[in-house]
């Protein structure tokens, strides 16, 4: 089923297509929680504070993945919505091209650098074999990670987000027993938790490519669309490579913040890995809206509706205001009890932890509505194939997070580091807010202003 966001209003399509997502990105968030649930239950909490250490890590290189797949989606979404469903085709074939050499090559890479940058980010001695064991399965999984990516974000591109949905529930439920059976049966500890989601990335990827053989003709190549093409392989690398580096710039910046937390000790790395794993579920919504305005913006700049795209940015501002304000609320009275899952209170370091825990969900939920305007506004502007002005915001969270680590979590030590984040999103959304009204601009220069698809009749159908 694709979806063309085009046409109709634009709030209920942008609900639409975004509550699907929602529902597995928090289902996705919820095997996340149980994986870390049964490393800290059953394999201890020295294994759960090694496994929290590579978070950014894990973001960095698989977040580089996932934001090459979601840029050379965009030029899909856009010939989708131009209605040049051959060039579309033919966009898809080189962009699967260019995706399976990166994958090669950020495979080889990663690996060959895992154990030196772990190193590097000082990783406290008794949480690094952990640490090391669970990311290297990880990064040998890219290619399934990538392959994955590359089919859900095809999908969502025509306006399909349920299929993903579906398919994804299907390989989260697997990845829990995985969990289980490689951990409380085979005895592999963190290994059996990477295994598992590396299995389940790729049952899942697989199911998503059976689904677009069997049930979309419009993705059924025809003859001469499978040829290598270095234009469009051009045209899609200017959007897609400039998306992964700006995943990789805001992901240098965590991975520098996380190495001045691991000069803190192991405590202090489990009661931010603890907080962060409550904060990735409950801003979801967030994420997904902005994920959602990408597919949105760019097949109404395909179809050259601009007015639309200020009509959806409105009114998907309004529903991140009233969420994150309301879920803030919630992470402020309630959130730090989320936290007890992952621990066993017997454990020494049990209430050091949760009160590490209840610092950071308290500071951070205050700016959860500027992290909804963050997350908009960058993939908007990535979506309207402005990729390249958002790599201005990622820097601009990459320099507040070093200040951050180099000039005050070494002096002042934890609560520099709860306020990290919150700093890097405040000066990020700042710029991206100005970005999008010169950005704006410029996309209805580009666009004939006598265009019929500019007139406002829309608002009725």
């Amino acid at each position: 089923m694709t979806r063309d966001m085009t046409k109709g209003k634009p709030l209920a399509l942008i609900l639409a297509f975004c509550l699907p997502m929602v529902c597995g990105n928090i289902f996705q968030q919820l095997y996340n929680m149980v994986d870390s649930i049964i490393v800290g239950q059953y394999v201890g909490v020295k294994a759960f504070a090694g496994v929290g250490s590579v978070g950014s890590v894990y973001f960095l290189v698989i977040g580089t993945a996932t934001g090459i797949c979601a840029g050379f989606s965009i030029p899909v979404a856009q010939r989708f919505g131009s209605g040049d469903l051959k060039a579309m085709r033919r966009t898809i074939y080189n962009a699967n091209l260019l995706a399976g050499a990166l994958a090669v090559v950020l495979t080889a890479v990663t690996v060959i650098f895992c154990k030196p940058l772990l190193q590097l980010m000082k990783t406290t001695p008794d949480t690094f074999d952990y640490a090391y064991s669970y990311i290297v399965v990880i990064f040998m999984g890219i290619p399934v990670t990538i392959f994955y990516n590359m089919m859900s974000g095809i999908l969502r591109a025509l306006g399909d987000s349920k299929t993903p949905l579906k398919y994804l529930l299907i390989s989260s439920a697997l990845n829990v027993v995985f969990d289980l059976a490689f951990i409380l049966l085979f005895g592999l500890g963190v290994v059996g938790t990477a295994l598992a989601t590396v299995l389940s990335q790729a049952i899942s990827g697989a199911m998503c490519y059976i689904y677009m053989k069997r049930g979309l003709p419009v993705l059924g190549y025809e003859k001469g669309e499978k040829q290598l093409d270095f234009s469009l392989m051009k045209e899609t690398a200017a959007v897609g490579l400039p998306m992964a580096l700006q995943f990789s710039i805001t992901a240098v910046g965590t991975i520098i913040l996380q190495t001045a937390v691991n000069s803190l000790g192991s405590v202090a790395v489990a009661g931010i890995s603890a907080g962060q794993k409550v904060q990735n579920l409950v801003i979801q919504p967030l994420e997904t809206v902005g994920v959602t305005m990408a597919t949105y913006g760019g097949q109404n700049l395909g179809a050259k509706r601009i007015d639309r795209v200020r009509l959806g940015v409105r009114e998907a501002l309004a529903v991140q205001m009233i969420y994150s304000v309301a879920i803030a609320a919630v992470v402020f009275f309630f959130g730090e009890y989320m936290t007890h899952i992952f621990l066993k209170s017997s454990d020494p370091e049990y209430l050091a932890i949760v009160a590490d825990v209840r610092h950071f969900l308290r500071v951070t939920c205050l700016f959860y509505p500027i992290l909804g305007v963050l997350f908009l506004f960058r993939n908007l502007l990535q979506g309207l194939g402005f990729s390249v002005v958002t790599m201005l915001a990622g820097a601009i969270e990459l320099v507040s997070r070093i200040i951050i680590s180099f000039g005050f979590v070494y002096r002042l030590g934890f609560d520099a580091a709860v306020f990290a984040s919150p700093v890097a999103w405040s000066a990020a959304g700042v710029l991206l807010i100005f970005l999008y009204f010169i950005e704006m601009r410029k996309a209805e220069r580009k666009v004939s202003v006598k265009s019929p698809a500019l007139s406002p009749s829309y608002c009725k159908s």
